[in-house]
């Protein structure tokens, strides 16, 4: 049975990858709380340690943003390589050197614990969503919360880490 591990205050996850989303360095605490060797993630996509909790819609957004030269914030659920779990708040940007994309930069820390609650419910009916109609009713349900809430998706996601 997986169980959660949780981040402490003070640790901050470190991974960087190339163009394609495969990784080129990840931080102690990234191969630890991976649960992978650092011979196995290197060079391995990023999506490694994606958690079936996870909706698509999220990381389609993820990369709209980096390929638009945008940073983005996010709340992920990740997956150990043993099963277990564990939930961050990332920022993704991208690392630009004259005016050219070169490769991406994620920084993950502890999430506030209410905010995964919220989280978790929202990513649980996108989940649904994707499952029923893709990702396009998964982007409409996202859509329409947001619209609901008369807030933009980083509004949110802001007021949500507080």
């Amino acid at each position: 049975m997986s169980k959660e591990r949780v981040l402490k205050e003070d640790d901050y996850i470190v991974s960087k990858t190339d163009l394609t989303g495969k990784i080129i360095y990840g931080n102690e605490i990234f191969v630890d709380f991976s649960g992978y060797t650092q011979d196995e993630l290197i060079g391995k996509p990023h999506n490694i340690i994606r958690h079936p909790d996870m909706p698509r819609i999220v990381f389609k957004l993820l990369w709209e943003r980096l390929k638009n030269k945008e940073e983005i914030f996010a709340y992920v659920k990740n997956l150990s390589k043993n099963g277990d779990y564990y939930w961050v708040f990332a920022n993704v940007t991208p690392t630009i050197r004259n005016g050219v994309i070169i490769d991406y930069h994620s920084v993950r820390r502890k999430p506030n614990p209410e905010a995964i609650k919220v989280v978790s419910e929202l990513y649980k009916t996108l989940v649904d969503k994707e499952k029923i109609g893709g990702m396009n009713a998964s982007g409409e349900a996202l859509n329409n919360l947001l619209k609901e809430k008369g807030v933009s998706y980083d509004e949110l996601i802001s007021s949500l880490q507080g």
